[in-house]
């Protein structure tokens, strides 16, 4: 989160663009890669997020306590050709994934086989996001996303291929943002099957950007750009052919230069695969440490121009963030089905365990809980499909919302089947028992809280969307490097903004009974999101009020405002999807009334803990941590040597190492 938008507020408001299409700019770099400021970093991250709202949000609306239902209101529907085309693929995927792959072997053997490989292209599979003109299936996110989680329920592994391929990789890119030459010459390849992988991370830039080291010195020619550095956990790099590889530009006289985004060919002279990295889960994904020294890459491979690689990454990730969500609900649906089986079957003291009230908690959370998150992928994915709405919000909300919930419903499964849940499958089956693997979805899950944004990152992701209207009529107010020109023209803003919008956080359609009625029994839960979307925004506007320029600094309360949207929003979705199918699918209101009961629990806890908490005791506490004052609690215990560094250090040079790069032989 930083005080500004693009180092001033927009002109008009929050609900204006800003008179200058940024698109295209790049951030200064920093003089130094890997020596950057904090106001260095927040600069780079700021120049490349979306800065204007052109289409509506249901997201950006509720964090302004502005309850706008009828942005989902009625339930979205899909294309029926969309849907035809949807369900064939899906039925000739499932008898694929049954009969031809064995997901007990790929953990096992921490691979995924050739013949899988060979069958996945055969279907297209590899090309399911890529349109049917360059070869591809053209599927819609919805069913995509459906695929994604049959694949995950089957082998998390092929999950992670084809989703890192397809959502980050090089086709999602190049659908946004490529030329049509571009599309032409790549797209094909991928849809039959070539693998793509997206390197950004290095051994010491996770995410922050302006650290990037990685660079791309423009040939004397012109004809190209020679890349040096090591890029680490790219997944699909031991089998990827092409690559999306993010780089540094210098700048130079008439070259702005910046953070760039090329498509690389993945066998090109001086890549070198350094590694396969091996993990707690995803046992089967391939993924690697790379490094490339002085890979030439033609002018004609750069993905929408210099210093728009941040900028492409995050776009992308708009609707690439959506298959780590649809492998969270394949693990609950998942869940479900062995929690219900096994509570159902297993006796203690004369009855079923999950007729025990402390077991049937669980069952409750993780049926309703599956519910809320699959409603949510659903909606983001229909949203997603119809260009007419931004979803940078709403995706980023469901996939931090799914990746730690999962997580949750996989801990509570593994109590609900005690030691058998810490038992592996092998060892069930060897015994005569039915081998489900709950120890390795425990393992394979615990990623998603990391993968494509960590939980922590995506609260203040999600907190700078959420107060974006805030920073555009009044950052320069808190803006330290403001003139006292700019403060007096933002607080102009700020006050004819404020004096519109205050008064509308006062009352709202929440507080009368009759609201929400053709929604019958789940109508007193809009009423409550709608009351508690307010609430949530005269609270921000409150804690922005009081810490100003700090605000950025106050992590664990953005957090707090973060997940109370989230649970508003999932609320908010299960609700008209269980209105909408209430003729054919009854149950669903149950479902969406059970889980709107648990949330509201949730809420009413984060929001106490927004003003009572040991947030700054806490923060106090980990300074002295950190300088060593409590070492003395270590002893007692053998720790890890010392003797090698925790970030591992590297300097550009060509490589020492063996190549193990893994081509897939053609098929017999």
């Amino acid at each position: 989160m930083t005080t500004t938008q693009n180092g001033r507020p927009a002109p008009d408001g929050p609900d204006s663009e800003s008179a200058a299409d940024t698109a295209g700019a790049a951030a200064p770099l920093p003089s130094e890669a890997g020596q950057v400021s904090e106001k260095e970093a927040r600069r780079v991250a700021e120049a490349a997020r979306e800065s204007t709202w052109d289409r509506p949000s249901f997201g950006k609306e509720l964090f302004l306590g502005r309850f706008r239902l009828d942005l989902i209101d009625p339930w979205p529907r899909s294309d029926p050709d969309d849907v035809a085309r949807g369900e064939e693929f899906l039925g000739r995927f499932r008898e694929f994934l049954t009969s031809e792959v064995d997901g007990a072997a790929i953990e096992r053997d921490a691979s995924i086989p050739d013949s899988v490989f060979h069958g996945l292209a055969d279907l297209g599979a590899f090309g399911m996001k890529i349109d049917r003109k360059y070869g591809g299936l053209g599927l819609s996110n919805l069913h995509y996303c459906r695929a994604l989680m049959l694949a995950g329920s089957v082998s998390p592994a092929i999950g992670a291929l084809l989703s890192a391929h397809q959502s980050i990789g090089v086709p999602q890119p190049l659908k946004m943002f490529g030329t049509a030459e571009q599309k032409q010459r790549f797209l094909p390849r991928l849809a039959a099957g070539e693998v793509s992988a997206f390197l950004l991370t290095e051994p010491d830039v996770g995410s922050d950007p302006a650290r990037l080291a990685t660079t791309a010195e423009p040939t004397e020619d012109g004809t190209g750009y020679r890349l040096n550095g090591v890029k680490l956990w790219a997944t699909n790099g031991i089998v990827a052919t092409l690559l999306v590889v993010m780089a540094r530009v210098p700048a130079a006289e008439g070259r702005r230069g910046g953070i760039t985004a090329f498509v690389v060919d993945g066998d090109s002279a001086g890549i070198t695969v350094e590694r396969r990295n091996e993990f707690v889960g995803l046992r089967g994904l391939e993924n690697s440490l790379t490094r490339f020294h002085d890979v030439f890459v033609p002018a004609e491979n750069v993905i929408g121009g210099e210093g728009r690689g941040l900028k492409i990454a995050l776009t992308t990730l708009n609707t690439g963030r959506l298959s780590l969500p649809a492998m969270c609900v394949g693990a609950g649906k998942w869940s479900l089905n062995v929690a219900r089986g096994w509570a159902a079957d297993r006796v203690q003291w004369g009855r079923p365990v999950g007729e025990h009230e402390a077991v049937a908690q669980k069952l409750s959370f993780i049926a309703a809980t599956t519910y809320g998150m699959e409603t949510m992928l659903d909606l983001c994915c229909l949203l997603a499909d119809d260009d007419r709405n931004d979803i940078r919000i709403e995706a980023a909300l469901v996939k931090l919302y799914a990746s730690e919930m999962a997580w949750k419903i996989a801990d509570e499964l593994i109590q609900i089947r005690g030691g058998r849940g810490y038992e592996t499958a092998d060892s069930l089956a060897a015994r005569g028992e039915r081998p489900a693997n709950v120890e390795q979805v425990l393992r394979d899950l615990r990623i998603n809280r990391i993968f494509e944004g960590s939980t922590e990152i995506m609260h203040l992701l999600i907190a700078r969307e959420a107060v974006d209207a805030h920073l555009s009529v009044a950052g320069d107010i808190i803006d330290p490097d403001a003139g006292l020109g700019r403060k007096a023209r933002a607080g102009a803003r700020a006050g004819a903004f404020y004096a519109r919008w205050l008064p509308t956080l006062a009352v709202g359609r929440g507080q009368s009974p009759s609201a929400y009625a053709k929604f019958g029994p789940l109508a007193a839960h809009l009423r409550q999101v709608e009351r508690s979307s307010r609430k949530l925004a005269r609270s921000t506007f409150y804690a922005m009020s009081r810490w100003q320029g700090k605000m950025e600094r106050k992590q664990a309360f953005l957090g707090r405002v973060v997940d109370i949207g989230a649970e508003l929003f999932a609320m908010s979705a299960v609700c008209v999807r269980a209105s909408a199918e209430r003729d054919t699918r009854p149950e669903n209101v149950e479902l969406a009334d059970l889980f709107c009961r648990q949330a509201r629990v949730r809420v009413d806890a984060l929001f106490a803990a927004l003003w009572d908490n040991t947030d700054s005791v806490d923060t106090a506490a980990a300074k002295r941590i950190l300088a060593g004052r409590y070492a003395g609690l270590e002893e007692g215990v053998v720790t890890p040597s010392d003797e090698l560094p925790w970030v591992a250090r590297w300097s550009p040079g060509p490589s020492t190492a063996e190549d193990v790069r893994r081509r897939i032989p053609p098929k017999p």
